[in-house]
């Protein structure tokens, strides 16, 4: 399987997880969603992402943002997994973890890179947008833990440029200041938006983030 590109079809697939039989697209349907994948149950950095994660499940929620965990363990592992997550992150895992003993959506996802580790999967995550197509693949090491402050931020930055004709610029946050698409003409843009355009640069012009 080539590595998924952005703007390709995020592949579907029926598979195994800690709530029962899951369709991907089904479990999607019009949300948003992100999938994130685990080397391996009763991991010590992944124990804590996905305590984490389900502490910033109501934040994905606010955004039409469905969570999906992917481990290449099986549903009884991630039951017994689970216990220990809650415990010691002292919160409640509340959105499935995919079973993917067969390594099958691993595959698909590309989430397995021999030149790091032959059999376990990687730390990756994809964003993907409610038409199914990817809008954002990260890979971590597996010495790394994930920052899911920046994956929210990421998430409000790809649902505001998906409905406005701006993009957001280094360290970009929620609210803050926005850049004005190249292709839109100054005179344009001060008629789209508003709130006004401020032009540093005839190619660089900022305008108040136009979804608050």
């Amino acid at each position: 399987m080539a590595t998924l590109r952005l703007g390709d079809t995020a592949p579907d697939f029926t598979a195994d997880s800690s709530v029962g039989t899951i369709n991907f697209y089904d479990y999607l349907g019009d949300s948003w969603g992100i999938l994130f994948s685990h080397p391996a149950d009763f991991t010590p950095v992944c124990t804590t992402e996905l305590g984490t994660a389900a502490k910033f499940k109501d934040e994905f929620d606010k955004r039409n943002v469905k969570m999906l965990a992917l481990s290449v363990d099986g549903a009884a592992s991630h039951a017994e997994w689970i216990k220990d997550i809650n415990e010691v992150q002292e919160t409640t895992v509340n959105f499935p973890i995919i079973a993917d003993e067969d390594k099958k959506v691993s595959d698909l996802y590309d989430m397995i890179h021999p030149k790091a580790n032959s059999t376990l999967t990687v730390r990756s995550v994809f964003i993907i947008a409610p038409d199914k197509t990817v809008k954002l693949t990260l890979t971590y090491p597996a010495s790394t833990g994930r920052n899911f402050y920046e994956l929210l931020r990421v998430v409000d930055s790809l649902q505001l440029t998906a409905n406005h004709k701006v993009a957001t610029p280094a360290n970009w946050e929620n609210g803050q200041k926005v850049v004005v698409s190249p292709a839109i003409s100054t005179a344009d843009a001060k008629e789209i938006f508003k709130k006004g355009v401020e032009e540093i640069k005839p190619y660089l012009r900022m305008t108040p983030d136009p979804s608050v």
